[in-house]
């Protein structure tokens, strides 16, 4: 590195996260905070970012005489709400780690991370209280706080010793006198879902965190206008950071709280919002809804969304809505924006068809991520020419360069700082890269790639399917062969099933050669799912892992 002349700049000052929340809480003060906890059995609470901070500052008071020190880790299970979205600054304010739980995980992965991370105390909302005294007792935590609409001597629990979140906040004094704390030091951590293996702890630094926030508003613009809705729970990679764009730009932010796709949409409506994020597993749900409703919503939303690919049927249905799609790519270990698809010039001026294909790409990194993509058995890497897949690499100012006291971290990350994804795919001449499969999930067949992920999206297209997933299962001849999981649309069940399969390999026959194609289509109610709302087709290859073997012994 290269020590150059000294600069005249304030290059001490630290980039901390309660910085964040005390410039809101000033300069934005009157901007409106709502927390739904409707179906958690609370109500809605309108605040804004001025009564929020007021109340970080308590609870960061209450939790310093309660004996939390820097560098001590508190765990957090809840629901995007307002008490949660206060943690991500009292907690990292003190100094002290905000570790995440994903209430989606299994209890055997729940009591790895609250025992790896080394998580002091837990913050539990009143509604989860039943998932979390079962597991309680298997790691002493120093003390339990209760968040929650009712007073602590009106709800019902084990735990101990256990305080009362709103008790809290109103015992200890609204103001503190904060103090500056190394930018570098953690602030939150999230776990990976743990599809393979026991989740993986990613501890993210205060500058990550918002060296990713500025980063994001070059990519997903916010405005002191906006209304943003914070879909993503905040377990999962931090909710995509979004939320922290709010109160940077001082705009209205909506939290949900636990919801459902109708309450979603009732939440559009009632609140204005212009902005969101979230899953396609998300949305897919939420224009099955629209579609029933009279009249019909006219929204004027942004939404990216990310985690799969969002199927181009998808994107279309909910443009009919007014909610334009913004292709969004990232990870756990990315803070987690890697790309953002935004149409170039040269994009914009193709036909309009055309350009919805272009929408199938993840997008181009912002400034401050770089990629490349490598070739996996070579080490070699592969040019930009929207041809050559390969692993997808990437490295920044928020990309991990090491998994928490995690001997995985070799497999995974290499000494010059780069993280390797397990995404394969590649990147076009415009420096848009396209992910084409996860490697575990590329289906090799007589020496063939054919991707999953593209013959999802294609079945998906179809007016007849509402889900589609894709394995790639043993075959005693081709090494592997596609098999295909499709979950009907309500008014196409009962329909002849072969007659459909054979409609389905007819409509890929279009955009697929026929080696491509599966061997078979199964329709089933639903399809397995991970924590985060992808297909966990570990479960599915497992299951049906002999059929292809079995079929040709007959």
């Amino acid at each position: 590195m290269i020590k150059g002349f000294p600069s005249t700049m304030n290059d001490e000052w630290q980039l901390n996260l309660w910085k964040l929340i005390a410039y809101s809480g000033k300069v934005h003060r009157t901007q409106e905070v709502v927390s739904y906890r409707t179906l958690q059995g609370g109500q809605v609470h309108r605040l804004n970012y001025g009564k929020v901070y007021e109340r970080v500052c308590a609870m960061a008071n209450a939790l310093e005489d309660l004996g939390i020190k820097p560098g001590d880790r508190i765990a957090i299970l809840g629901w995007n709400d307002h008490r949660y979205f206060e943690s991500y600054f009292s907690i990292p304010g003190l100094g002290a780690v905000l570790v995440e739980l994903n209430l989606r995980l299994p209890p055997k992965d729940l009591i790895h991370v609250v025992n790896h991370s080394g998580a002091r105390a837990l913050l539990i909302d009143d509604s989860l209280l039943p998932l979390v005294e079962p597991f309680a007792k298997q790691r002493k935590f120093d003390f339990f706080i209760v968040m929650s609409d009712k007073p602590l001597s009106h709800i019902s629990t084990t735990l101990e010793p256990v305080y009362g979140y709103e008790e809290l906040v109103s015992k200890y004094p609204h103001h503190r006198d904060w103090e500056e704390i190394d930018e570098r030091s953690a602030a939150t951590a999230c776990y990976t879902s743990g599809t393979t293996g026991l989740p993986k702890g990613v501890f993210y630094s205060h500058r990550a965190i918002i060296l990713h926030t500025w980063a994001l508003h070059t990519c997903l613009p916010l405005d002191v206008d906006d209304c943003f809705l914070a879909i993503v729970p905040m377990f999962h990679a931090n909710g995509w950071c979004a939320h922290f764009g709010a109160p940077m730009v001082g705009c209205k932010l909506v939290l949900p709280g636990r919801y459902t796709p109708e309450h979603l949409i009732d939440i559009m409506i009632k609140e204005g919002v212009t902005v969101t994020a979230g899953a396609p597993a998300i949305f897919l749900p939420i224009l099955e809804v629209l579609r029933k409703m009279e009249p019909k919503p006219v929204f004027n939303i942004k939404a990216a969304s990310g985690a799969t690919e969002p199927p181009l049927a998808l994107q279309k249905g909910l443009a009919e809505f007014g909610i334009k799609i913004i292709h969004a790519y990232g990870a756990t270990e990315a803070t987690p924006l890697l790309t953002l698809n935004h149409p170039k010039p040269e994009i914009k001026s193709l036909p309009i068809e055309q350009q919805w294909e272009h929408m199938k790409k993840q997008g181009y990194p912002p400034f401050g991520v770089e990629v490349k993509i490598v070739d996996p058995s070579t080490g070699k890497e592969l040019p930009w020419d929207g041809r050559s897949i390969g692993e997808a690499w990437w490295r920044g100012p928020w990309v991990i360069k090491e998994y928490y006291n995690d001997p995985r971290t070799k497999d995974q990350c290499t000494p010059d700082g780069w993280w390797k994804s397990g995404d394969a795919g590649f990147i076009d001449e415009l420096g848009y890269f396209k992910m084409v499969d996860r490697l575990k999930d590329l289906v090799k067949s007589g020496g063939e790639w054919i991707s999953s992920v593209d013959l999802e999206n294609t079945l998906m297209a179809h007016p007849a399917v509402l889900e589609a997933c894709v394995v790639g299962i043993p075959h005693p001849r081709w090494e592997e062969r596609p098999l295909a999981f499709v979950v009907l649309r309500e008014e196409y069940k009962g329909k002849p099933e072969e007659e459909l399969a054979s409609e389905l390999k007819e409509y890929l026959s279009k955009s697929f050669s026929k080696w491509q194609l599966p061997d078979k289509i199964l329709f089933v109610n639903e399809i397995p799912k991970t924590s985060v709302g992808k297909f966990d087709k570990k479960v599915l290859r497992e299951q049906f892992k002999d059929l292809y073997m079995e079929e040709q012994k007959k």
